[in-house]
């Protein structure tokens, strides 16, 4: 099952590539640690390793669900890491989840909406290292009332037309509202 996901997760960094080549440099450093001999599904790959975070849009796609991020006190997506799921929607869906306490959260697809490669400082005994994040988009379709987890700060649903104008936002969360709004605006 391993060698199938794989090789899917290739195939949708070659489509995301072709369909976003102001991009192709960042989906090809994704590509290029896709094909590292050391795993890059888990985090105790130091020098990087692959997460998975979603685009959280509300049932009418005008506002997406954001945490103050605890431990990088900052407004992010939902996300988190990998820890050996090759399926890097599924992970979407679960960190959302997790993170939202929301029911009948829907990933929309096997599309990747989003490639961000940061950096995350050193914290304690753990080095700084990349984060190679692949967002999906996850639409909630059971309802809004989300529970704060142990991972936030808190949690808000921000105007996806807000968060693409907003000069505070994440420069990744300003590309990702305006590809929202591009396809659904």
């Amino acid at each position: 099952m391993g060698h199938d996901t794989t090789a899917r997760l290739r195939r949708q960094l070659l489509a995301y590539r072709r369909h976003w080549p102001a991009e192709a440099g960042v989906a090809g450093l994704f590509l290029e640690l896709l094909d590292d001999p050391a795993d890059p599904f888990v985090r105790e790959r130091l020098e990087g390793h692959f997460t998975g975070s979603s685009w959280l849009v509300s049932g009418d796609g005008e506002r997406a669900l954001l945490t103050h991020h605890r431990k990088l006190q900052r407004w992010l997506q939902l996300g988190g890491h990998a820890d050996g799921d090759r399926d890097l929607g599924r992970v979407a869906l679960r960190e959302a989840q997790e993170e939202s306490g929301l029911e009948g959260l829907v990933l929309d697809g096997a599309e990747i909406f989003d490639l961000d490669r940061h950096w995350i400082p050193e914290r304690g005994d753990v080095p700084g290292h990349w984060h190679y994040d692949v967002r999906h988009v996850v639409h909630a379709k059971g309802g809004e009332d989300y529970v704060v987890g142990e991972e936030s700060l808190d949690l808000a649903w921000r105007p996806v037309a807000g968060i693409a104008t907003d000069p505070a936002a994440d420069e990744s969360l300003r590309r990702m509202a305006g590809k929202w709004l591009a396809r659904h605006g």
